[in-house]
């Protein structure tokens, strides 16, 4: 289980702390601590936070405690104000772009932590191409094939082709999720 993008954005903002990186999770795990009387083991934050790929379920009393940091009475509680603010839910919002809603030649500027960039042109279809990279794992001239970008969400790529090779599927900003702007 990885926390939302909401709930990360309230912790965020309970520990002053950005919560871009591992040293981060340091910092809440003592501030959880230090304002609940209750440990939790940063691995656990780190896991929650999606630093550590794992997909165990927490226990209760753990997102318990995260809850009760955050000023919630219990998780559930914390839940439900999580699920009205955009963890569930139909439609589309503005903060989102389909490639149907793309013509070819469009080009996205995708940004995510700690520093990377993107800039993609949109071929048609699902398909883009990696014109412009800083500091990603993405290289210029990659193949992606991406169905739609979300604000604060990571994104997600079916499949990156690299020099005619499918290197399967890329997920970027994981943690944070990333931003992105149409040039």
């Amino acid at each position: 289980m990885r926390f939302s993008p909401f709930i990360k954005d309230l912790l965020s903002k309970q520990c002053h702390c950005p919560l871009h990186n591992s040293a981060d999770c340091q910092t809440l795990a003592l501030d959880i601590e230090s304002r609940t009387g209750n440990h939790l083991g940063v691995n656990t934050v780190k896991r929650l936070l999606g630093f550590i790929d794992d997909e165990r379920q927490p226990r209760v009393v753990t997102l318990d405690i995260i809850a009760r940091y955050l000023g919630y009475d219990s998780w559930e509680a914390l839940s439900l104000v999580d699920n009205v603010n955009g963890n569930s839910g139909f439609g589309s919002c503005a903060t989102e772009i389909h490639a149907s809603d793309l013509k070819p030649g469009d080009r996205v500027l995708v940004t995510y932590q700690p520093g990377r960039s993107l800039v993609l042109e949109f071929q048609g279809g699902n398909s883009f191409t990696v014109i412009e990279s800083e500091n990603s794992k993405l290289l210029v001239a990659d193949e992606l094939s991406i169905d739609h970008v979300v604000q604060g969400y990571p994104l997600l790529v079916s499949s990156v082709v690299r020099a005619g090779q499918n290197l399967g599927s890329f997920t970027a900003g994981k943690v944070q999720g990333v931003e992105f702007k149409i040039l």
